[in-house]
């Protein structure tokens, strides 16, 4: 088959740019003709000006000259199936009509929250916020939601209010891909057809394998950002009634400020290890005792919390959206109250005291690995959608 994947990567690199390229790779692992058309956010700075501001803010809405360099592309190399990761911002929804003018199947892959909220994950100020679903999206507007800025958001707003109003959505995507149940739900609750969407989850690959016996720390890997509940985490660890190891792999902006609240708070049983390659990062998971997860927003399926499902690793989760429905309480980890640290705390506990059922629940985990987040699973999948697509447009 051949198969032209089209993604927009973002200026610092995340679990969107890591899905796109294990898809591709996956695709021709299996011998698939893959074509790639790839753009970046670093573009974004040959648009210095006010005027090529101006100018930057129309290409994020429709884009003519990406319209039609991707429609050469299409005649060109006649592709039967084009996958969409991500048009955000340099590419633009405009390869959505040069692909129904050459009569080519689309799919996309929905990896945030965009299409309903201009920030792409519905957090604001600390907490969940729906407004823009509840009020339309003048409200992200007056809040600054992308990037803190009122101007940038109003681009983006525009730019889902314009396509929108003329169906992009709807009409020239054939078909959607969420990648868990909890993400489907808020979909089809807002502005796209229920017929349209599969879950497909993230899935991790090489498998790296059941761990032999349970480590002796518990362990957070991500960015280190306000949304992922890094403040509750060590709220938590203040709280506990004994000093348990805790290790922190990852960097992002609140770095600093976390290390500095850790020797505040003389939490000497917590290390910062920065960011680490991935196999040093599957070997921390492999060995920890349980993995912590506490973000704040909804997430979408997170790939640290199937790697330690892969791992045989159990999850302490915040009960919030994707995190909710992807760790099942008692039996692949635990959950606790979202923004609540004496919750976690408790949890904390609980999990060093009950070591049987965790190692139960250790087995658990990577039982849900081998049924839902194989590569082979997720190929299995991703073909099943692309053949009745063809199978829709052949006749």
């Amino acid at each position: 088959m051949k198969i032209l994947l089209a993604h927009n990567s973002y200026q610092q690199r995340g679990g969107e740019d890591a899905t796109f390229e294990k898809e591709r790779d996956l695709l021709k692992q299996h011998g698939h003709d893959v074509l790639e058309y790839r753009r970046s956010n670093f573009e974004v700075t040959t648009f210095a000006g006010a005027l090529n501001r101006i100018a930057l803010a129309k290409n994020t809405v429709w884009s003519n000259s990406t319209r039609n360099e991707f429609g050469a592309l299409l005649e060109r190399e006649k592709p039967q199936i084009v996958h969409v990761y991500n048009t955000f911002i340099m590419i633009s929804p405009s390869i959505f009509s040069a692909c129904r003018e050459a009569g080519i199947p689309v799919v996309q892959t929905l990896q945030n929250f965009r299409l309903s909220c201009p920030a792409g994950d519905f957090f604001r100020e600390g907490h969940v916020c729906e407004q823009c679903d509840q009020l339309g999206l003048l409200s992200s507007v007056s809040h600054g939601c992308y990037r803190d800025s009122r101007l940038t958001t109003a681009t983006v707003a525009f730019m889902l209010a314009m396509h929108r109003l003329n169906h992009t959505w709807t009409n020239l995507v054939d078909h959607y891909i969420a990648v868990s149940q909890f993400a489907c739900r808020k979909f089809s609750e807002t502005h796209l057809p229920t017929h349209k969407l599969t879950v497909k989850p993230n899935f991790v690959h090489p498998d790296p394998g059941e761990r032999k016996q349970p480590g002796d720390y518990a362990l957070f890997v991500g960015r280190l950002s306000r949304e992922k509940g890094l403040k509750t985490l060590l709220s938590a660890w203040h709280l506990l009634p004994t000093s348990l190891p805790l290790r922190i792999v990852g960097g992002g902006p609140m770095a600093e400020e976390l290390q500095n609240e850790a020797t505040d708070r003389q939490l000497s049983s917590v290390s910062f290890l920065g960011i680490l390659p991935n196999d040093a990062v599957m070997n921390m998971i492999r060995g920890a005792k349980l993995l912590i997860f506490p973000s704040e927003c909804y997430e979408n399926c997170p790939t640290t919390i199937v790697e330690a499902l892969a791992c045989g690793v159990p999850v302490i989760a915040s009960r919030l959206g994707a995190m909710a429905e992807m760790i099942e309480n008692l039996r692949t980890g635990l959950h606790f109250r979202p923004n609540d640290p004496g919750d976690l705390a408790d949890k904390v506990m609980w999990a060093w005291s009950h070591e049987t059922e965790m190692a139960a629940m250790g087995h658990n985990a990577r039982a849900e690995y081998e049924a839902k987040y194989t590569a082979e699973k997720s190929y299995e999948m991703l073909m099943g959608i692309y053949t009745s697509l063809l199978r829709v447009n052949r006749n």
